[in-house]
This record gives C-alpha cells, sequence and structure tokens, in this order.
C-alpha cells in the first residue's frame, strides 16, 4: 500500500499491525464488513421501484412520498461526518456494531409501517445508523488488513460493493416487491444486520479510542448544516427554488458550516481537522466522488422511472433492467482494476472513469420515447465502466497518508461526498428536467379528448424531454469530476526505496 499511495501522490505511511490480529479471519472480516456496507449502500435505493406499492399501502400524498427517499439521505449526510468521528474517539468495531443495530432496529420499524409519519421516521433511523456503519467499516479495512495485495484486494472489494450497491438496491427492491411486498425491502435488512453483529466481534479487531472528547459543538453545526443543504436541494425539486423551505434551508446551511469552520479553526480537539484538505489527491478524490454521484443517482431516477412511463414495465423488469451494470462494475473493480493499478497507478482509471460517465449522459440524452431497451443498456454498461475504473483508486486516494486515529473521518468525508453528490445533484438536474418537461407540456397543451394511448403517448414525450435536458446537465457535471480529477490528482511513478515513512498532516 506504500507504493500504491505514492502512486496517488500522497507520502508513504507507516500503519501500525491490525489490532488483534491473533484472531483475525480476514476473508470473513472483509465479508462482514462489506455485507453491512452493501446493505447500507442498497437502502438508499431499494425503495424506489417499491414507491407505488408504498403510496397505495399507506396512504401516502405525492409530496409525502419523496421523504420516504429524502428523510433517509438527509439523516445520512447530516451525521456522516459525527459518526466517523466516533468511531476513531470511542473504538471503530464498537461503533460500527452501533451503527449496524440501529440500522437494522429502524428496518424492523419500517417494514411493520401503519401510516406516513412511522416510515418516514423509521427511513430516518436508518439513515442515522448508516451514518455510524458507513465510514466506520472503510475505516477497519484501513486498519484491518495488512499492507499490500490483502489490504488492496479489501479495497478492491469494498470498492465495489459502494459502486453497485445503489444498482443492487433497485434490482433487489423489484423482485421483493413483485415477489412478496414492498415490506420485504425493509424486513430482509434485519436477519442481515444480525448476522453481521453475531460476526462483528470474531472476525474484527477493535481500535483503541484517542481519548479525546467529541467536538459537540462543531459536531451540532456540521450536522445541522449538512442536513439543512440537503433539505434544501430536496425541497427545490419538490417545490421551487424561490420556495420559502428552500431559500431558507440553504442560508441556514451556509451560516451553519460556515460557523462550523470557525469553530474548527478555533477548537484543540476539532471534529475534522482541515489539514486533512492538504492532500491535492485526498481533496480531488472527494470533489470527484462528488460528481460522480451526482451522475449515477441522476441516471437511477430518470431510467427507472423511463421504464415505467416509456414501456409499462413492472418492478421486477425494471429492477432486472440495471443488472448489466454492477455486472459491469464488479467486473472492473475486483478484474481488471485492482489487478493493473499497482502497474499503472490511479491517474489512468481516474481518466477513462469520468470520460466513461460522460459518454454514458451523452447516450442517456438521446433516448425517446420509442428507444429501445438495447439503447438504455448501452448506457449503463458505459457508465459501469466508468464507475468501475474510478471508485477503487477513489477510495484509495481518500484514506491513502491517513493518520490511523483519523480513518474514519476520512473515510466519513468520501461517503459524505458520495452522499451529498447524490442528493444535490438528484436535486438540481431533476429541477432541470420537470421544468424542461412542464414546459413541454404547456407547448404541447395536452391531447384534447384523447383516450388511454393517447395519453400515455403524451406522458412518455413529455417526460423524456425533461429526462433529456436532466442528462445534458448530467453529462456537464460528470465532466467536472474529469477536471478535478486531472487538476488535483497526481501520480508519483515510484517511491524512493530508502523514503522515509511519515503520515500526512
Amino acid at each position: 500500500m506504500t507504493q500504491l499511495a505514492s502512486r496517488n501522490g500522497s507520502s508513504a505511511v507507516a500503519t501500525p499491525p491490525p489490532a488483534n490480529q491473533e484472531h483475525r479471519r480476514p476473508g470473513l472480516a472483509l465479508a462482514v464488513i462489506c455485507i453491512a456496507q452493501l446493505m447500507i449502500v442498497l437502502d438508499a435505493t431499494v425503495v424506489n421501484v417499491a414507491l407505488p406499492s408504498i403510496h397505495k399501502d399507506l396512504g401516502f400524498s405525492s409530496a409525502g412520498l419523496t421523504w420516504v427517499i429524502t428523510s433517509y439521505s438527509l439523516a445520512f449526510g447530516g451525521l456522516l461526518l459525527f459518526g466517523g468521528r466516533t468511531g476513531d474517539l470511542y473504538g471503530r468495531r464498537r461503533m460500527f456494531m452501533v451503527g449496524v443495530g440501529l440500522f437494522a432496529v429502524a428496518s424492523l420499524a419500517g417494514g411493520l409501517a401503519q401510516n406516513e409519519a412511522w416510515l418516514v421516521i423509521a427511513r430516518a433511523v436508518q439513515g442515522a445508523g448508516g451514518a455510524i456503519a458507513a465510514p466506520t467499516a472503510l475505516a477497519l479495512i484501513a486498519t484491518t488488513f495488512t499492507e499490500g495485495d490483502e489490504r488492496n484486494r479489501a479495497f478492491g472489494v469494498y470498492a465495489t460493493m459502494a459502486a453497485s450497491g445503489a444498482a443492487l438496491g433497485l434490482i433487489l427492491g423489484g423482485v421483493l416487491t413483485d415477489l412478496a411486498s414492498w415490506r420485504w425491502s425493509l424486513l430482509i435488512n434485519v436477519p442481515i444486520g444480525a448476522a453481521v453483529l453475531l460476526l462483528a466481534p470474531r472476525v474484527l479487531g477493535e481500535s483503541q479510542g484517542n481519548g479525546t472528547k467529541l467536538d459537540v459543538p462543531g459536531a451540532l453545526t456540521a450536522t445541522a448544516g449538512m442536513a439543512s443543504l440537503v433539505y434544501g436541494f430536496s425541497n427545490a425539486a419538490t417545490h421551487s427554488w424561490s420556495s420559502t423551505g428552500t431559500v431558507v434551508a440553504l442560508v441556514a446551511s451556509v451560516v451553519l458550516l460556515a460557523a462550523f469552520v470557525v469553530i474548527e479553526l478555533n477548537t484543540e480537539a476539532p471534529l475534522m481537522p482541515l489539514r486533512i484538505f492538504r492532500s491535492r489527491n485526498r481533496s480531488g478524490a472527494y470533489l470527484t466522488m462528488l460528481c460522480l454521484a451526482a451522475a449515477l443517482f441522476t441516471t437511477f431516477f430518470f431510467t427507472s422511472q423511463y421504464l415505467d412511463i416509456a414501456h409499462g414495465w413492472s418492478p421486477l423488469k425494471t429492477g432486472m433492467a440495471f443488472l448489466p451494470m454492477p455486472i459491469m462494475i464488479m467486473f472492473m473493480s475486483l478484474v481488471v482494476v485492482r489487478r493493473l493499478i499497482p502497474k499503472v497507478g490511479a491517474k489512468p482509471f481516474l481518466t477513462v472513469g469520468p470520460i466513461s460517465a460522460i459518454g454514458a449522459m451523452v447516450v442517456f440524452s438521446t433516448i425517446d420515447a420509442s428507444s429501445s431497451y438495447l439503447h438504455l443498456m448501452g448506457g449503463l454498461l458505459l457508465l459501469g465502466f466508468g464507475m468501475g475504473c474510478s471508485f477503487v483508486p477513489l477510495t484509495m486516494s481518500a484514506v491513502a497518508g491517513v493518520h490511523a486515529h483519523e480513518t474514519g473521518l476520512a473515510s466519513a468525508l468520501l461517503n459524505t461526498g458520495q452522499q451529498l453528490g447524490g442528493a444535490v445533484g438528484l436535486s438540481v438536474l431533476g429541477t432541470i428536467g420537470a421544468h424542461a418537461a412542464k414546459d413541454r407540456a404547456a407547448h404541447l397543451g395536452g391531447p384534447s379528448g384523447a383516450g388511454k394511448h393517447a395519453l400515455h403517448v403524451f406522458d412518455a414525450d413529455v417526460f423524456v424531454h425533461g429526462q433529456h435536458s436532466a442528462f445534458i446537465g448530467g453529462a456537464i457535471v460528470a465532466g467536472l469530476a474529469l477536471v478535478a480529477s486531472l487538476a488535483l490528482i497526481r501520480t508519483v511513478r515510484r517511491a524512493p526505496a530508502t523514503a522515509p515513512a511519515t503520515a500526512e498532516t
């Protein structure tokens, strides 16, 4: 990993041996960590294709239905920094188990929900559990596995779960909704979470907390500021950019996040030491992840609706339509990138990946109401190729050279980039798509006295017009990922054999 870190532009770092190594089982430890991560990432999208069933079963209003998705993102994005820091302060295995346990209990409550408020609150608590478990999961890999091929392989598997989990969530949600009930898209987390909690103490070593007190003012302002940011952009997608809720939330987020920076600059034990951004590689990884996540989640949102509106596909068929993407991500991450990155470094993959994402957005923008599935699949494969190229080197760059006691923070920031990128990007591009669709509907005027078939054609035409505008915006955002990668992420071909082992500050 020292050589790999140098290829990513980070200084070599001497890491301590994994805690409690005498009882570690690396293969099983990796399985436990990655299953938990997959479970958390899945739930960002697993209910998407189940929304019509939830709407009918619990009597959600159209506006209230969006909170099934937003409440999860709001809690998850808002609490990630806090969750990552708790692992550094109080022990990563301990907080990993707390997060997974909270997630499983909330999943049980959500699966048994009897009304709107019950389900929305359960989804928010799920997000809180995920915000604790996700950054500690990545930190556990960085501190559990020894340098070299073992750690590289672990990072590759983890990155594959993070990249493909959202697509797999759509597949799983479609299967469970069609064959059983939407409730099982949540209830399935209960036995999985129980298995993780049973195995974690047996295969994962515990890290020692650093004894520092938690920066409570920083935690409160960061959490409130990030939650306000996610809420503001999410509210803009369902209302407007000028609505009171949107403006107040966005202004509050600016004030709170500015206060957070001031607090961090003036406290002895900051929640987020700003020196972590001194690494160009790490900052570049965060920005690239943010932009790629925006393109990825926008794709899931629009293409899943496209298959329903334009082609009338069932949840099961819609979910299965995304299968080529995670297959491509897994192949690229585990077979190609993991084997080649020690030889060629991260830079080639972090150039090809965003370029492929730009190409995928262009392909999606050319889809019309009569396009075949093969047209859509071409874009999914291209996007899967790009994400498979990008996520492993981004994950490695985010934690390379970080002090052992700050790996939870570095991991949380990467997850924050992914979650906020998805939420904010979807809100912005979704609003662009909604406005374009509204203009198209006004231009066409609607089919006068038309029957069901004519209405379907009208709805499909309007939706596709909005989708086209959203994906053009997605191509621009993916272009920003390419700019961030080329401008910030550097490659050092080889570390000097006698270079002293130092940690980045």
